[in-house]
């Protein structure tokens, strides 16, 4: 013990004799300096790992003299190309001095003559068949017209939409699972405007929860590369961070990929079902796992599949496991205004239990406008959507779902096949639903688009692949044989005539994927929505 003493005694004798020629404030300043260097060179490698070094390299070289002027001007002239000549001179600014009365209906007329005809050509987009002045269409329109004057911020006033909106959550949320055991019987949740408003209170409320739960105030999300954008964006919102996962080889989400990004900043997982791009359905069974035995949140995106998968489950198809019946699923997000045949602005946004669904809410009770909660982003909403969205599922009641996704998935397999047939052609992945992507390793896919688009076709283009996607609605089911023979017809004149067709997209399609700097292409995109509204 006295050895050890002494030989303390020595070193700190040592040390300060070392130190003596040394000014106190330089050894005072020495620590302080390292750290702050520490910290730059922390902040360094975050900023390299977030951006990587090309990007970084790409700004630095934006800032020389000449560099920023050049790359604006050719920004410009994207721009202007992607606005394809449009003009909005002609525009209204200032309101008619006179109003038009019922002539104003002459003026819709003229407006909607100018959209495009959309009747079974547009990928996805309207999902119902028909003309809007029969059948189905002409039913929903009668029913949003009937409630056009209501708003559920009300509810002591119109208690009937607020009837409505509970039993469209109710019945949406026993097509996904709230009657199956595992479920815990406390599925709940809310109408919103959309499949972006429902995915956004999905992570808000998430994000609540676990920093209530786990203490977390620097979140994270991890999700696969195909997952919707509109992640992106609530990520942006609710400052989160984005941990995003390449696809494994059958363009799934990868699970190991998901495992190696959990750290105890992690607040939830996002598994497609399916997801956009290819209609490939990512391993919900696997994530939900993962988020059991990492105490995490899953949520599953099934704005498109909501109103499908439970139906083609029925009708017999290899549907795999998707809904609350997976333990570790948390939230759900499911469009109404795509297969549910429900007019657009509608979508649900289900949680497992009413702990977690509490955190989406805000009450405010310092107002002096008096107490005040609103339970999802919008405070006043359309009753008349609600009243659309009931009528949908009212009328159509289960055999009327089994019917159109018989026919709707029955068609995707046959364009499946007939994809498959067109030499030079290829299917992405395992299609699971109605969503068809395709590409091609002999002719630019762009460069097709743009054909198909000449025969008024309106497809989704799609990178990482270069591929297009056709998402299949009642609307194809009548000409889907039409659009095959389109195909192969684009096909061939392409192979015959490479090169991008004169007012053609396939060049911006093309460079946009080729661009190390994504920091460009996001501006080019910033730049088209600012001149587009």
């Amino acid at each position: 013990m006295e050895a050890a003493s002494e030989l303390a005694l020595r070193l700190r004798a040592a040390a300060n004799d070392r130190l003596a020629s040394y000014e106190p404030l330089a050894l005072v300043a020495a620590p302080l300096l390292v750290l702050l260097v520490a910290r730059a060179l922390h902040a360094a490698a975050n900023a390299v790992a977030d951006r990587g070094l090309v990007a970084i390299a790409i700004a630095a070289v934006k800032l020389l003299p000449g560099v920023s002027g050049y790359i604006a001007a050719e920004k410009k002239k994207v721009v202007d190309k992607m606005q394809s000549g449009g003009a909005k001179n002609d525009r209204r600014a200032e309101l008619p001095t006179i109003g038009l009365a019922e002539q104003v209906i002459e003026e819709l007329e003229t407006l909607k003559a100018k959209d495009v005809d959309w009747q079974g050509k547009c990928s996805g987009t309207v999902y119902i068949a028909g003309s809007e002045s029969e059948g189905h269409f002409e039913l929903i329109n009668k029913a949003y017209s009937m409630f056009s004057h209501t708003n559920p911020l009300h509810q002591d006033v119109f208690k009937s939409v607020a009837t409505m909106e509970a039993e469209v959550v109710a019945m949406t949320a026993a097509l996904l699972g709230s009657k199956e055991k595992s479920s815990g019987g406390q599925i709940c949740g809310n109408m919103t405007s959309g499949g972006t408003e429902s995915i956004l209170l999905a992570v808000k409320t998430t994000r609540d929860y676990m920093r209530s739960k786990k203490g977390i105030t620097k979140p994270e999300m991890i999700m696969a590369e195909s997952a919707h954008s509109a992640y992106d964006k609530a990520a942006e919102y609710f400052n989160i961070k984005v941990r995003r996962v390449p696809v494994n080889k059958e363009f799934l989400a990868d699970v190991k990929g998901f495992k190696r990004c959990i750290n105890g900043n992690t607040i939830m997982m996002i598994g497609s079902a399916p997801g956009f791009p290819h209609g490939l359905i990512d391993p919900i069974e696997e994530l939900g796992e993962l988020a059991s035995r990492y105490d995490i949140c899953l949520h599953v995106d099934l704005c498109l599949g909501g109103f499908v998968l439970p139906f083609a489950r029925k009708l017999g198809y290899p549907i795999p496991p998707f809904d609350f019946s997976v333990k570790g699923v948390t939230s759900i997000s499911s469009d109404v205004h795509k297969y549910g045949l429900a007019p657009k602005g509608t979508s649900i946004v289900l949680y497992r239990n009413h702990e977690i669904r509490k955190h989406q809410f805000v009450a405010v009770t310092e107002w002096t406008g008096g107490l005040y909660v609103s339970p999802t982003m919008a405070g006043s909403r359309p009753g008349g959507l609600i009243a659309g969205a009931w009528t949908a599922m009212m009328s159509l009641g289960l055999n009327g779902y089994l019917d159109s996704t018989s026919r709707i998935m029955e068609v995707s397999k046959k364009i499946q096949r007939g994809i498959g047939e067109i030499p030079g052609l290829f299917v992405i992945g395992k299609p699971d639903m109605t969503v068809v992507a395709f590409a091609s390793d002999v002719v630019d896919i762009f460069e097709v688009n743009d054909i198909m688009s000449s025969k008024g076709w309106h497809l989704n283009a799609l990178q990482r692949p270069n591929s297009l996607h056709i998402c299949v609605t009642l609307q194809h089911t009548t000409i889907y044989d039409q659009f095959l023979k389109d195909l192969q017809d684009s096909v061939n004149t392409v192979k015959a005539n490479p090169g991008p067709i004169s007012g053609g997209m396939a060049p911006i399609y093309g460079a946009a994927g080729k661009m190390p700097d994504r920091g460009t292409v996001k501006e080019l995109l910033v730049e088209f929505m600012d001149s587009s509204c």
